[in-house]
């Protein structure tokens, strides 16, 4: 039976692994490796119970850090799981730290190497996301890409081998959990009721490192006067409100009402129900779509264009754009069906794998 090591670290790649080790494991022998990357419970451990993963093979407890620190840390330690298991072939998902340590890992050791999620570009290079999910690309095996688009973007960079277009692992995901979502949780447990509230997330570097734009974020949700904005609180955004001396204006918010991160079955929930998301999540805004709910977008650009193309998604700048007026203008325009397959994605990832070790 082949070997083979998956590498996860972070909240959405905990979600995207689920659907694919359940596939995987019936033909394959899967070492699952978590970096740490995202070491707090309600942002990681809880996952590997509602998610129904298997317990991780290794916990490296890398932990925060510089962006340099950390992969440097996961690069030592990965390296030595790699060269006691000798697997087959390595997965990595997304565009994080961890999927980067683990494609040079892969690369310098000449293990073969999958990436789930290629192909995606928001073609802003200030992002690290973008500088891991193009150097990965550029050194898998098989780039296991969700949309054409992400195709053409692959072909316009020279890489047309080894490109499967399997649909999103994440849609598996969301059809899989959100039965178990409703079963297990109700608005009630929040306080809430359906369309009564918007649903708030920010945690991307590019606005928590930017205090005029943090600031610009949070003013323009405590101006959404006679709504309310339900927002699970990432301890990194927290912790940066903290040092401009903003925390205490958002908890004395009378639209802002703050609660701890939540799991993703409760995310899935608090999705669905709301009136609409505002979020800087790459994976929030396809789950806003998947739910049928409107999203604004608190980014210069998006990886996932089509949701923007569609009107389902609304691109806002938080400090040149009015985000009141943006929502208060918006128009639902006709769903589209599709964009990211049709939920089995993770079926077609593991027939392709199987093709290849042939």
């Amino acid at each position: 039976m082949k070997k083979i090591l998956t590498v996860i670290g972070a909240r959405p790649q905990f979600v995207k692994a689920a659907p694919v080790s359940r596939v995987l494991r019936k033909t394959f022998h899967e070492v699952l490796v978590d970096t740490g990357q995202h070491y707090d419970y309600n942002m990681a451990g809880v996952f590997f119970e509602e998610l129904k993963i298997p317990k991780p093979d290794y916990h490296l407890g890398v932990g925060s850090g510089t962006h340099g620190a950390q992969t440097g840390h996961m690069l030592i330690k990965l390296e030595e799981v790699v060269l006691k298991e000798s697997p087959h072939a390595m997965i990595v998902y997304g565009d994080t730290n961890s999927t980067l340590a683990a494609a040079l890992v892969a690369s310098k050791l000449h293990i073969p190497l999958f990436h789930i999620e290629a192909g995606l570009r928001s073609f802003n290079k200030q992002m690290p996301e973008e500088i891991n999910r193009v150097l990965t690309d550029h050194v898998s095996s098989l780039k296991f890409v969700p949309t054409e688009t992400a195709v053409r973007n692959l072909a316009e960079e020279g890489i047309r081998e080894g490109v499967h277009l399997v649909g999103d692992v994440m849609y598996d995901a969301v059809l899989y959990n959100l039965k178990l979502a409703k079963d297990k949780y109700t608005l009630k447990d929040f306080g809430l009721t359906k369309d009564a509230y918007y649903l708030a997330t920010i945690h991307r570097a590019e606005n928590t490192d930017n205090r005029e734009r943090l600031e610009a974020i949070f003013r323009s949700l405590d101006q959404l006067s006679g709504e309310k904005v339900v927002l699970p609180l990432h301890p990194r955004t927290k912790k940066k409100l903290v040092e401009i001396d903003l925390f205490s204006f958002v908890e004395q918010s009378q639209v802002i009402q703050l609660i701890d991160p939540v799991s993703y079955l409760e995310m899935l929930l608090l999705e669905k129900q709301a009136k609409g998301i505002i979020t800087d999540s790459g994976g929030v805004q396809k789950e806003a779509y998947f739910a049928k709910v409107p999203c604004f977008t608190l980014r210069d650009q998006t990886e996932w264009v089509e949701t923007v193309d569609i009107g389902w998604n609304r691109l806002v700048h938080p400090v040149q754009d009015d985000l009141r007026a943006l929502i208060q203008s918006f128009e639902e325009p006709p769903y589209q069906e599709g964009l990211y397959g049709n939920g089995g994605a993770s079926d077609k990832i593991a027939r392709v794998i199987t093709e290849y070790f042939r």
